[in-house]
This record gives C-alpha cells, structure tokens and sequence, in this order.
C-alpha cells in the first residue's frame, strides 16, 4: 500500500524539547497531527512552526488527545505514536505494511497472526527498551495488564504507545475512556470484535532530554496509568 496521506496522531502534553527531533523523523507521506492537551512549554507553537497541523483538546487525557485526534484524522490509515522523542517515525511504514497484509510473510516481521494471508486490523509496536529508557515499575505495571490480555485470547506482549489502524473501524469501535486506560479498552474491544491484532517489535529509546514522562517519569505516574486501566476492566 501506498504511505501517501497517512495521518499520525502525535498526542502532545509539554512536548517542545521533543517535537523538532519527531517532526523531523516523520517519513515521506505521513501527515503530523499534534494534538495538544493542554501544554505550558509553548509546544503548539512549536509543531506548528515546524509545519505540523496542530488540534488543541481542552479536556484532559491521555485519550482524549488521542481520540480527537483520530476524530479530525482525514486518512483512511491512521498511525499514532507518542511524541516525546521514546520512538522513531521511521518505524511507521514497516507497521503500514503489516495492516496491509505486504509484509506478514517475511521471517523478520513474524508476529502473531502472521500466518496470515491478509492484513491485520491493528498493528502495536511492541517495545523493545534501550538501557535506561523504561523504568522497572512502568515495565511491571504493562507485564501484568499485557499477561491479562493473553489470558483472554489476545496475544500481545505490551499495552503499545505506537498504534496503526483504520479510522472509521476504530471509530466504530465506541472506545469511551478517555485517559490511560484508553490503549487497553482499544485492545478489548479489539478483541471483542474479532480483530486480527499483530505486534512487531520497535525500538524503544529515551525521551527527548527536556522532556518526563507522565507515566513512567515517576512510580505515581506508574501507578496512576495502572489505576485507570485497571478501571476500564471492572
């Protein structure tokens, strides 16, 4: 599949030291569409010097952020990823072509459900940390939401900030959290509606310097993003 339009929701919180690295990784053909939710480090006006469209979402959360921007996205292929410098850009268009069916076949890219001779419904970046870049308690905290997961059917080994996926489907899917349970409830409605969901490892780096976390800068951070996930499956 052609990469010609592709829109990637960049949900944005205090992102300024970050976004001249991530705009500039961005491939050929995808679109940037930072959402900002309510920063205080001038990054709108930042995304949009660098030329990304910028979308301002008032209410706070991590789904929130996303959801808008998945909402305004104007692509049949969406893609969102984080926008603090953690991943590359340039991974995207091998997750493109894994929802498109071109690669689900090679060695290096065999996933669950690659087998396949169709494309997936979601593509997730599984992460795969350099020294340093994920703390114990958030990797602990995603082992054990990723374990659940498994145990209901769905074999994933990470709660992926780096998604891909087509719009109007995900839409239709009715996702109503809006914080950072919103990756999981994707993952369970996913699943509920029988969707081909496929993991390919990404590499997974510090943050821009400059920039924290709001997960897993802290272990209240952690322990917050468990909290609201932990809601989404009562």
């Amino acid at each position: 599949m052609s990469v010609d339009e592709i829109d990637v929701v960049l949900p944005c919180l205090d992102e300024a030291a970050a976004l001249p690295g991530v705009l500039s990784a961005m491939p050929a053909g995808f679109r940037p569409l930072v959402v900002d939710n309510g920063s205080r480090d001038g990054s709108p006006d930042v995304a949009r010097r660098l030329g990304a469209e910028v979308v301002l979402e008032p209410r706070p959360g991590y789904g929130a952020a996303v959801h808008t921007g998945v909402e305004r996205a104007r692509s049949e292929v969406v893609c969102v990823l984080d926008a603090d410098g953690s991943l590359d850009p340039g991974e995207l268009p091998a997750l493109v072509d894994l929802l498109t069916g071109a690669d689900l076949l090679t060695g290096a890219d065999r996933v669950a459900g690659a087998d396949l001779l169709t494309g997936a419904d979601l593509v997730a970046g599984r992460r795969v940390p350099r020294p340093g870049s994920w703390p114990w308690h958030a990797r602990a905290g995603n082992a054990v939401l990723a374990a659940f997961l498994r145990h209901k059917g769905l074999p994933v080994r990470d709660i992926a900030p780096v998604r891909v996926f087509r719009r109007r489907p995900m839409l239709d899917l009715g996702i109503t959290d809006r914080a950072f349970g919103y990756p999981l409830e994707l993952l369970l409605r996913a699943r509920a509606a029988g969707w081909r969901v496929v993991e390919r490892d990404v590499v997974y780096g510090p943050r821009a310097a400059g920039t924290k976390s709001k997960v897993s800068g802290s272990v209240r951070g952690t322990v917050r993003a468990v909290r609201d996930m932990a809601a989404v499956l009562r």
